[in-house]
């Protein structure tokens, strides 16, 4: 066999090869004795990691996941294949092996050259911690000079994913022979195409993986030169939008299938749709992104008579508009539908080689990059940090010499210059003008920041993020974007002004802590209003649930909000609600941190059946803004009529009608 196919082999378990139901498979409840063996030998597991984490806590993580699996499959009954029982058992003794080795100080998963391996981290997000693998080569950490291939996987969707199934999947299986690159294959919070905390785990198993790697005396074994982004169905939607909002992460990117566009791929969605959903779906369709292939080539594939060959061959229409059709390569299984087979694989292995040869340029000539919205603002040595026009393309397309820049934007009203070590320019070219720069007060003369101010570009000292407020790399909004990053929800404990809304609120917090803990695999940071403390109003994004009477942190915010609610009326929009009849949902630049958020009533604006559709389905649905009327039914407490919904300005203000 060769060593592709073996390589495809041994990841067929987590990557779909042909289109599947979205609905997860009928439980197959264990036996009650293998039920009650889960239950004794769960708690004999959390015992052992618990005392085995004070012995290694820098590899908590590691042992920890294997408890979370093994209560995450219980509490919603996740029972999905015939052997999910034995595949639970198998995988609390290998925690219990774990936790073992531990006691003793020791680590020896760490240590797994040609084999599989299941790792966990902890999320900065909701301090959930979240599986992932890896595949070593063998021979690797042999030689200390050797750097290798890092390959990032991500898989299709499968309704039958847990982390069970996918600690399972990593439990010393030998890698192929023939592997001379490591594979972290991603878990991705279950099945979201990595988007919102999905994408986030993305990065921080990335990130894990590479500490964990110095932290066992394997300081800089990986070429970050040389970093692959890869999956199908799924993964290739992932893959597309991910490695396209960010090429500066990856040196090739190779996604198969997928979708790259919401409206053509979600049947029947209406076209238009609002404008301020509308809006939102440039996040994350990626064929708006194309042009960033100028900075990470592509290697695509498709079966030929595959539905979605359609996302290729939206990008490839992009690049040919844009004349940079030679940054993809399309391959195309003749007769194939939606399938991968090993021989495909081996040839978009080829292709990938082709451009690890040198690897990713350090420090490239030339950036050519577009984004619609800050918060994806980053490519190699250029941050856009603040747009004219949010959702609207912003582009910059700027050269380096090695003595002068010269930069050409559209849209673009702040941006930072990354600069190579021992060089300080004394002016930079944009859009024409000769623009002074200003010694950066913050980053050591490491990077140059330029904001346009009334037409004209010039050169700052610092970003003020306590400054005039503005849509940013910190503060872009939806409101869904608050999810992205660590949040605590706040609970009033005071009585409402009236109780339907008190009731509404409740509703709104207690859907998201089910959709939360079943959807994105974590449980929510749940706090009193009278227990927020400086920590708190610090480091996390406040989601803030009740209104003024009922939560005395909504009262504490509110006269910084651009909304006045008292009980008798809530103005908001420029228009005036009942407040007996209406509550407000908003994000807004939090008044204690401008890098942080405040939300109100709201957790992700999607919901349980669009987790359960297509992941396209994972957009925006209220903005920044609304304001809504409970219409609760015994089935759905948490119903409401949207009244009115938007965006905020640049500024963070209701738009001038």
């Amino acid at each position: 066999m060769s060593r592709f196919a073996s390589i495809a082999l041994l990841l067929a378990a987590s990557v779909p090869v042909c289109a599947q139901p979205f609905d997860p498979p009928p439980a197959k409840t264990p036996d009650a004795a293998t039920l009650k063996k889960i239950e004794d030998q769960t708690a004999t597991l959390k015992e052992a990691v618990a005392a085995a984490s004070r012995k290694v806590p820098k590899h908590e993580t590691d042992l920890a996941v294997y408890v979370k699996a093994s209560e995450w499959i219980v509490k919603h009954q996740e029972w999905f294949t015939a052997d999910s029982g034995k595949q639970t058992l198998a995988v609390i003794e290998q925690g219990l092996k774990r936790a073992e080795a531990a006691k003793a100080g020791k680590t020896p998963w760490l240590d797994q050259p040609g084999r599989a391996v299941a790792r966990g981290y902890r999320s900065a997000i909701d301090g959930s911690v979240q599986p992932y693998g890896v595949i070593y080569p063998r021979g690797y950490g042999e030689d200390k000079t050797t750097k290798w291939r890092l390959d990032i996987h991500l898989h299709g969707r499968d309704s039958s994913l847990t982390e069970v199934k996918h600690l399972y999947q990593h439990t010393g299986k030998e890698a192929p022979k023939e592997q001379d690159f490591v594979q972290i294959n991603i878990y991705g919070r279950g099945n979201n195409a990595y988007r919102w905390a999905g994408e986030s785990d993305v990065f921080e198993a990335m990130d894990h993986f590479l500490a964990a790697e110095s932290e066992a005396g394997r300081p800089d074994p990986i070429d970050l030169r040389r970093v692959v982004l890869k999956g199908f169905s799924m993964g290739g939607a992932g893959t597309w939008q991910l490695g396209l909002r960010h090429p500066d992460r990856f040196a090739v990117i190779q996604p198969g299938a997928g979708f790259t566009t919401t409206h053509g791929y979600i049947a029947k969605l209406p076209d238009p749709l609002p404008d301020y959903q509308e809006k939102c779906l440039r996040i994350y369709d990626a064929y708006r992104y194309a042009e960033n292939a100028f900075n990470v080539p592509i290697v695509a594939y498709s079966g030929e008579i595959d539905k979605q060959r359609q996302a290729a061959e939206n990008i490839e229409n992009e690049l040919k508009r844009l004349k940079l059709s030679d940054r993809m390569t399309h391959l195309i299984g003749p007769g194939l539908e939606h399938k991968f087979p090993p021989e495909w694989v081996k040839k978009a292995e080829a292709e990938i080689h082709k451009h690890l040869v040198r690897g990713r340029s350090e420090y490239p000539a030339a950036v050519r990059y577009v984004t619609y919205t800050p918060k994806a603002g980053r490519c190699d040595w250029v941050q856009i940090d603040g747009l004219e026009h949010q959702y609207e393309a912003a582009t910059f397309d700027g050269t380096w010499d090695g003595k002068t820049y010269r930069v050409r934007t559209t849209n673009v009203s702040r941006f930072r210059l990354f600069l190579r070590p021992r060089t300080y320019p004394t002016t930079v070219a944009i859009d024409g003008a000769e623009v002074r720069t200003v010694r950066n007060e913050s980053y050591r003369d490491s990077s140059l920041l330029f904001e346009r101010r009334d037409g004209n570009w010039q050169g700052l000292g610092s970003f003020d993020k306590a400054g005039p407020l503005a849509k940013n790399t910190w503060r872009p909004g939806p409101i869904d974007d608050a999810f992205t990053g660590p949040f605590v929800c706040v609970a009033g404990t005071g009585k409402p002004h009236h109780e339907g809304i008190g009731r509404g609120a409740t509703a709104q917090l207690e859907r998201f802590r089910a959709e939360w803990d079943r959807f994105m695999r974590g449980t929510l940071i749940v706090k009193k209003d009278t227990e927020i403390n400086g920590t708190d109003l610090r480091d996390y994004n406040l989601i803030l649930f009740g209104d003024p009477a009922s939560n005395s942190q909504i009262a504490r915010v509110l006269p910084k909000l651009p909304i006045q609610w008292t009980r008798e009326k809530l103005i908001a929009a420029g228009q005036e609600f009942s407040s007996e009849s209406h509550f407000p949902v908003l994000i807004y630049p939090s008044p204690d941190n401008p890098a942080r958020y405040i939300v109100l009533n709201s957790g992700h604006t999607f919901h349980e059946a669009d987790f359960k559709g297509t992941n396209a389905l994972l957009y925006p649905r209220l903005g920044d803004f609304a304001v809504v009327k409970p219409t609760p039914t015994a089935k759905d407490p948490a119903a409401f009529e949207v009244v009115t919904a938007g965006l905020f300005d640049e500024a963070w203000q209701f738009p001038k009608k």
